[in-house]
């Protein structure tokens, strides 16, 4: 298969799992069925750019070009009553490049411009992270090698091999690449005493995701344990870790990233 069709295949999954999880799990059947609407959407414009990715001065016209329409209307088809009505203000009134431009740069901006600008850049920059990568002073191993984003989450790998430890792999909030990381270090601050970094999980509804937090940061990030659940989709699994994102927000720990949903 090539590396093309493989990565197509992909956004298929995210959408099969997210309509799967929408069923399973009913308190996040809502946002589920947003991001499987979405997932749909993010295809072509991930297709483009590999095929033909436009220049790093261009990403943004690009991106409002060729993906941000059909993000917009993945939002009015799936989305909540409120995110289609700041959606249609947005399209009516709103400066979208702009928009675009603010996200990229770490720009402050609200719930509704956030979620487009990285829900329409997230397969570009899945396809050609170098397009925006960060600036970064000297090696950081807790950011994307790629791009510089900070992580979305966590996953435990299958090594397929009963006396080996799987790896702990972080998957980056920008572009979804992924890369290895100390299983026992904070991703936040690098605190390595077990003692400050409590888990945070609900075995009986989720045995297979878990909060991994900090007390010397006060940060955290979902984990998702594809050993415990093979058929998980860590970018969309991690979507439905909602009640322990709750747990963890009322024990005053902050996420390293928000997912595209806001959770």
């Amino acid at each position: 298969m090539s590396a093309v069709a493989e990565r197509t295949s992909v956004f298929a999954k995210r959408r099969e799992r997210a309509l799967e999880l929408a069923r399973r799990y009913p308190f996040v059947s809502e946002p589920m069925h947003l991001v499987a609407a979405l997932s749909a959407a993010q295809e072509t414009p991930y297709l483009k750019t590999r095929e033909h990715a436009p220049s790093a001065g261009d990403l943004v016209a690009f991106t409002v070009r060729e993906s941000l329409p059909a993000v917009m209307d993945a939002s009015m088809s799936a989305g909540t009553e409120l995110l289609r009505e700041s959606v249609i203000l947005r399209f009516h009134e709103g400066d979208l490049e702009s928009i675009v431009r603010g996200w990229l740069d770490g720009a402050p901006l609200s719930e509704t411009d956030m979620f487009l600008a990285r829900a329409a850049l997230s397969p570009v920059l899945e396809a050609a992270p170098e397009l925006a990568a960060l600036k970064m002073h000297g090696a950081d191993e807790r950011r994307c090698p790629r791009c510089g984003g900070v992580p979305q989450l966590a996953v435990f790998t299958d090594t397929g091999e009963a006396l080996l430890t799987g790896q702990r792999k972080l998957v980056c909030s920008r572009c979804a690449t992924e890369w290895t990381y100390a299983r026992m270090t904070c991703v936040s601050c690098r605190e390595t005493d077990g003692s400050k970094m409590p888990i945070l999980a609900d075995e009986n509804v989720l045995p297979y995701l878990r909060v991994d937090a900090c007390d010397t940061c006060r940060a955290y990030l979902v984990t998702v344990d594809v050993r415990k659940d093979p058929q998980a989709v860590p970018l969309i699994d991690e979507i439905a870790a909602l009640p322990l994102d709750m747990m963890a927000a009322e024990r005053g720990y902050t996420k390293i990233s928000r997912n595209v949903v806001g959770f």
